[in-house]
């Protein structure tokens, strides 16, 4: 289990500095094409993604869970075993016990939300809590403190932020090319390096939306294998998972901005392996379970 959990820290600090210097080739691309610019369209779009991603970081989970009309738990003794896992797993794992937030829907989910263990929410579907075990319900949601422990909304965050950078980087580009201005002529610049550089601002934007997604199904690893170390007992989750894989049932409402919030894919499958291993939030539940499974044998 700490190899899985050092492994998947690894690979998301990995993920995270290919995409800083993703957005740094765009922005010397950019200068180098528009001479007179510099690097000022890179300042700006930072600036601006920042600003935008800043109003999310300080009111997403109120619209998160504003958007599945979840209602906050206030009574122990509504729904006692989800409250007394949640305060026992919260105990520890160090952190203050999150707010529980119930959202109606037949489907098997559950989220945590916040920018950080202070101010952090589960949330769980009505669905999950009526055919899940105990141990199975334990899992799910030492898998969704885990999130919170690990500071997972902040270093999503902070993947916003340059994908929104690269995406305004991108379109900057695209309109600045339609006017025509401040463009070097021909025999300023190499030919070759200024279609490379025509070519990666507008890949960008693809390139770090799949940073993005890669980076989640990392985090959606590393929460596995930390709620796995969490209770001591890995075959809970991957139960669980298998519950969820097997329901099919997907959420009433669902977005995409909220997609990689939930344990498993909202939307349900509805594309293939291989499409699923590349623009998923998620990385694939049978992945999952096998390594929980293995995590498993290795315990014992």
């Amino acid at each position: 289990m700490y190899s899985q959990i050092d492994s998947n820290k690894r690979k998301t600090w990995i993920l995270i500095v290919l995409f800083i210097g993703v957005v740094a080739t765009a922005g010397w691309f950019f200068g180098y094409i528009y001479s007179d610019t510099g690097y000022l369209p890179l300042i700006i779009a930072l600036i601006i993604s920042l600003g935008m991603t800043l109003v999310s970081w300080f009111g997403g989970d109120t619209i998160a869970l504003a958007l599945h009309g979840a209602k906050e738990l206030t009574d122990r003794a509504q729904f006692p075993t989800l409250w007394n896992t949640v305060e026992n797993l919260a105990i520890t794992a160090g952190i203050p016990k999150p707010r529980i937030y119930i959202v109606s829907d037949d489907s098997l989910n559950a989220f945590a939300t916040g920018r950080n263990p202070e101010h952090a929410s589960v949330a769980v579907t009505t669905g999950l809590l009526q055919h899940l075990e105990k141990i199975e319900l334990e899992g799910v949601l030492a898998h969704e403190l885990s999130h919170i422990k690990n500071l997972d909304i902040r270093v999503m965050t902070v993947v916003i932020v340059l994908v929104g950078a690269i995406t305004i980087l991108g379109d900057l580009f695209l309109r600045t090319s339609l006017f025509g201005r401040g463009r070097r002529s021909k025999d300023q610049a190499n030919g070759v390096l200024m279609l490379v550089g025509i070519l990666f601002l507008i890949l960008a934007p693809i390139i770090g939306e799949l940073i993005k997604l890669a980076v989640s199904r990392k985090r959606e690893y590393l929460a596995d294998a930390s709620g796995a170390l969490l209770t001591r007992y890995p075959e809970g989750l991957a139960r669980a998972l298998e519950k969820i894989k097997h329901s099919g049932i997907p959420l009433k409402k669902t977005t995409g901005a909220t997609n990689h919030l939930w344990i498993s894919e909202p939307s349900g499958s509805g594309i293939t392996k291989k499409l699923n291993a590349m623009f998923s939030t998620h990385p694939p539940i049978d992945d999952r379970i096998v390594k929980l499974r293995e995590m498993e044998r290795n315990v014992s």
